[in-house]
């Protein structure tokens, strides 16, 4: 199950565990079942700290999914399960589901442990995720961690593939896509500020208030993609006092699966840069403030500064800022697809894609990401039908000739996607018009992934700040914009090109084009 040099780095880390843990299999007689009794096994014999115990025998089997695991904590008696085999992108969550349940230390703030510590009542959270999916490792293990500390929460993670009968009966067409106590709580990705401010309903209050005490930065940067990151670094490493205010640190690389142009690293994953980027920020005394959405960015005329305000009511003020809000899927804006959003439209072929196995599907876009998502999608599903505005693809020839070799796929150009049709509960087919003829069409299938561009976050700007008429930022040379103070950077701009390591290099400059107009004011 695992080579030598998994169990060797394994081995490594599990011996900061620091109390005992229970690893419990409820199994049957599947194949996959029997992968997973070999992986506790294996596990087990790493550590003197871990038990593998078969839990088949017992009263509480009748109440388990088979196959899963139980990771028990014999010290706080924690319970973190997991239905089916954590591999592929969940092995991380495993590792650090067992760390946390030996009491190795947790790396989150004082304060959120506390807060976690400190809810009120029992919370059973069960996760629906799939193996291939980027985003739903973070979600699992936010709510493993938050298991860990709290006897009183239960976490579960489901491999949806593996698990098909709940993800019909329960119509999961995305993933992650979370239940409290048996009922929906969350669809995508969240945080884990996120999940504490729906389950403690004062939670943003207090959110808002610790933020309202805030000092008056330097520099703030609203925005924790590379272009964030990257500003964040360059502004810490002159030594003035830098704070990053986002949604969630990543931003769209977090969504990005193989990564093979950024200079000097052959091959890399969006997540795993990500992680890179944050840790690179954390070297350096940037105060993150994760979690939190800007509502408007204005210039304050009385005090000469620029105020940030969120979307929890908190002002956060700073001599200089830089935007670098990044972009988000642009969608199709047609009658249906909001309504079958996580119903059968999605977005992100690798998280959503085991989840349509063996059926219909269309990809709307026939670009690098479009073919891309066919090509992945071809694999899993029974048919993949590509839809096309233009009359040609503008994808890579070489990925254009590799669609072309498969079976599966149906190509249809000069193609006006007009409606996503379904019966109330989920996507049934989908409506489109030949550009050329004017002939309407419809296609039966199950789910619709949009790969049609990026559309800027800057919503929260309009009026306060000079934008096109595709709601990008104006940016000079220098990152500046129409606001004296703010600048800007990365693919929220007018930069021709959306590229991480074009983000990086724009955030680097945006930085340095505040400092310069810091050290040139009176302020």
């Amino acid at each position: 199950m695992l080579d030598a040099n998994l169990q060797a780095q394994l081995k490594s880390y599990l011996d900061n565990l620091k109390t005992p843990v229970e690893l419990i299999t409820f199994t049957d007689e599947s194949p996959k079942a029997k992968e997973l009794s070999q992986l506790v096994n294996q596990i087990a014999e790493l550590s003197l700290l871990i038990t593998a115990i078969d839990g088949n025998g017992t009263e509480q089997a009748s109440n388990e999914r088979m196959p899963s695991m139980l990771v028990r904590s014999v010290a706080s008696k924690s319970e973190i399960r997991f239905a089916g085999l954590p591999m592929g992108h969940e092995f991380t969550s495993l590792v650090m589901a067992l760390l946390h349940s030996g009491s190795h230390p947790l790396k989150l703030d004082v304060e959120q442990i506390e807060q976690v510590r400190n809810l009120d009542g029992e919370f059973e959270f069960e996760t629906y995720i799939s193996l291939s999916c980027q985003n739903c490792p973070d979600v699992v293990q936010a709510l493993n961690m938050m298991a860990a500390i709290n006897p009183h929460i239960k976490h579960t993670m489901i491999d949806g593939a593996l698990f098909q009968t709940e993800v019909f009966d329960r119509d999961i067409m995305a993933v992650p896509s979370v239940y409290l106590n048996g009922e929906s709580f969350s669809q995508g990705r969240i945080s884990l500020t996120d999940i504490l401010n729906k389950v403690d309903k004062n939670a943003g209050a207090r959110q808002a208030k610790a933020l309202e005490n805030k000092a008056v930065y330097d520099f703030l940067v609203v925005g924790g993609g590379p272009s964030g990151a990257a500003a964040a670094i360059y502004a810490a490493r002159k030594g003035i006092n830098t704070g990053l205010v986002a949604d969630q640190f990543g931003g769209q690389v977090s969504d990005t699966l193989a990564i093979e142009n950024f200079i000097s690293v052959k091959a890399t994953q969006g997540p795993k840069l990500v992680a890179s980027l944050e840790e690179h920020v954390r070297d350096y005394d940037v105060d993150i403030m994760n979690g939190n959405k800007a509502s408007q960015v204005k210039r304050n005329e009385e005090t000469g500064l620029i105020d940030v305000s969120l979307a929890n009511g908190a002002v956060l003020s700073s001599k200089t800022v830089v935007l670098a809000t990044g972009a988000r899927w642009r969608e199709m804006d047609v009658p249906g697809e909001h309504e079958y959003r996580g119903k059968g439209v999605a977005y992100c072929p690798h998280c959503d894609g085991p989840l349509f196995k063996g059926k219909r599907v269309a990809v709307i876009g026939g670009g690098n990401s479009g073919i891309e998502a066919a090509i992945d999608l071809a694999g899993l599903v029974e048919h993949v039908t590509v839809l096309e505005f233009a009359d040609r693809l503008r994808a890579d020839d070489v990925l254009v000739r590799k669609a072309n070799s498969l079976s599966n796929i149906t190509i249809i150009t000069h193609a006006q996607t007009t409606e996503v049709l379904g019966d109330g509960k989920r996507v049934t087919s989908l409506s489109y018009t030949d550009r050329s003829t004017g002939e309407n069409h419809e296609l039966a299938l199950a789910g619709i992934f949009v790969q049609i561009g990026l559309m800027p976050n800057s919503e929260f700007l309009q009026g306060d700040i000079e934008l096109t008429n595709r709601g990008e930022i104006i940016a000079g040379s220098r990152g500046e914009t129409s606001i004296a103070g703010v600048f800007a950077a990365g693919d929220v701009t007018d930069s021709p090109y959306k590229q991480i390591i074009i983000a990086m290099g724009s955030g680097a400059t945006a930085a340095l084009g505040a400092f310069d107009y810091l050290i040139r004011q009176d302020v």
